[in-house]
């Protein structure tokens, strides 16, 4: 009974904030590796460099600078992955003293039980991770992609030359895409935060998240200069 007791401070635009912020989250990574039309996102056009980064490899002697670029990723995706750790922890252990959570939220005259407060930073430990076991696979996948790079004979005449260069690279794509989601995830747990200012700050701050990443696929810089020709 105290349970139903605390979800009437939940309301209907409770619920509409956080159908919002779902589906806000899986729509942009649909609308983002799934190019429609000529609106090709940024995360796409990388994506064929990658696959040209492994076709100029097969001639490249050494390999170096390969290797190099494929440790620089992994080393972001563990450094990200560390920091979702602790965000992990420090979201757990914000839950175990909510009561000082509520302290603060009543000298902002937002007073609501404790269990509220759990349950608004549970949803951002939700995205966290997610973002965690993406950050995860995306480097166990850069993995994958190292050894099939050093499977790659030198010589561009090798049968198998061409086709493990071209596994390399939707490897690494694959890698890259999981990536790119936990990043997306990083994002969307900063936006859910919105919510302990109730749900019309939450769905202030999911806009705000998805014009932040619309923008930075669609609309940026970097994507006008993948963009230009090189003929």
């Amino acid at each position: 009974m105290e349970l139903l007791d605390h979800l009437k401070f939940f309301t209907s635009l409770d619920a509409l904030a956080v159908g919002y912020l779902l589906l806000a989250w899986f729509g942009i990574g649909y609308v983002i590796e799934r190019p429609l039309g000529s609106r090709i996102s940024t995360s796409v056009l990388v994506a064929n460099y990658r696959k040209q980064w492994m076709i100029q490899m097969i001639t490249r002697q050494p390999r170096i600078f390969d290797a190099t670029i494929l440790g620089t990723l992994r080393e972001g995706t563990s450094f990200f992955a560390s920091a979702c750790l602790i965000a992990i922890g420090g979201g757990l252990a914000a839950i175990s003293n909510a009561k000082k959570l509520s302290d603060v939220a009543q000298n902002l005259a937002l007073d609501a039980p404790e269990i509220i407060w759990e349950v608004k930073i549970l949803l951002a430990l939700l995205f966290i991770t997610s973002a965690f076991l993406k950050f995860i696979w995306s480097n166990r996948l850069f993995g994958y992609c190292g050894v099939v790079m050093a499977s790659v004979p030198n010589d561009k005449n090798d049968p198998l030359a061409l086709p493990r260069a071209q596994k390399a690279g939707d490897l690494n794509i694959t890698a890259a895409r999981a990536f790119n989601g936990g990043l997306r995830g990083i994002y969307f747990a900063l936006g859910s935060l919105g919510w302990l200012l109730g749900p019309v700050g939450l769905l202030v701050s999911t806009t705000l998240t998805l014009f932040i990443l619309l923008r930075r696929e669609f609309a940026s810089t970097s994507r006008e200069i993948l963009l230009r020709d090189e003929g």
